[in-house]
């Protein structure tokens, strides 16, 4: 009996110590690939890093910089196999907030093994008119309202519709941005991009009417975004000059913003035409990049 009964501890032991070894060889991270189109690298002060959204919360997947795809991450297992949703943000490189910034560039919900993120999830806030940046319409005119010298009006540009004179409504039609973005115009001359300013709406001035160096001093222009370059210089070009031959640019910039160059996102662009004439609205057409796309894979 004592023997029956040493063999039948020696084989619960046994069991015991088999069964704690499968659970120790059983897997505890799996993998997550990440496989993006459009996006530009930040500069040294920003980041990109990825996160899954389990139980409501975010998980962080890690940080890079590396445009290139598809790219692999290790995460843990149960937070992978748990995650709804898979956001994309921009961070400061060297950043003491353990939580996403507010300037998620894409976001997508999981179905099944696999998620299909864009920009529009994200960037955009839904509750508004215009649900994504394709719905983006553009016009605006060539002037210099801020001074008194009629012989430079092809050296600003505002974003209005005067076509209705003396009735003047905005000329720009976009989406609500979410929190962490603003809209911001370009006029680029010979490859140069020069900004207009940045701005949230097309229907009020831009953010810096009151301090452009560019300006005149008659006033601070028409309440639409917009701008005189009819003082200083940028870029080593000097102001006044003629944009007629160069393109005008709608871009989404991240806030705080990652670069003084345009971002990625370019909603609306427009060449002026050689022979526009002063003081008549033009209308622009789709921009080169309207929306930031990719899958996720676990």
């Amino acid at each position: 009996m004592k023997k029956v009964l040493n063999l039948a501890i020696i084989f619960a032991l046994t069991t015991l110590f088999v069964a704690c070894s499968d659970n120790e060889n059983e897997p505890t991270t799996g993998n997550l690939t990440v496989n993006l189109s459009g996006l530009e690298e930040l500069g040294a002060d920003f980041v990109y890093e990825g996160w899954l959204i389990v139980n409501g919360s975010p998980v962080s997947t890690g940080t890079f910089t590396s445009v290139d795809f598809p790219q692999t991450y290790t995460v843990d297992l149960a937070d992978l196999q748990d995650a709804t949703k898979f956001v994309l943000s921009i961070e400061p490189a060297v950043d003491s907030d353990p939580a996403p910034a507010a300037t998620k560039i894409l976001a997508g919900d999981f179905s099944g093994n696999s998620a299909s993120v864009n920009s529009d999830n994200i960037v955009v806030d839904a509750s508004g008119d215009l649900k994504t940046l394709a719905e983006s319409y553009g016009k605006y005119i060539l002037a210099t309202p801020t001074d008194n010298d009629d012989t430079n009006e092809a050296s600003g540009v505002w974003f209005l519709d005067n076509s209705d004179a003396p009735t003047v409504t905005a000329g720009l039609g976009l989406p609500a941005l979410t929190d962490g973005w603003k809209y911001e115009g370009w006029v680029v001359i010979n490859g140069t991009p020069i900004s207009t300013g940045t701005f949230l709406t097309g229907s009020g001035a831009d953010d810096n009417a009151a301090t452009s160096s560019f300006k005149g001093t008659l006033n601070n222009g028409p309440a639409y975004p917009g701008e005189d370059y009819v003082m200083g210089a940028a870029a080593g070009i000097d102001f006044p000059t003629d944009l007629k031959g160069a393109t005008v640019v709608i871009s989404v910039e991240p806030s705080p913003d990652n670069s003084p160059a345009p971002f990625t996102l370019k909603p609306l662009a427009h060449l002026v035409p050689s022979d526009a004439k002063n003081h008549t609205v033009l209308t622009m057409g789709s921009g080169p990049v309207i929306n930031l796309s990719g899958t996720v894979t676990r």
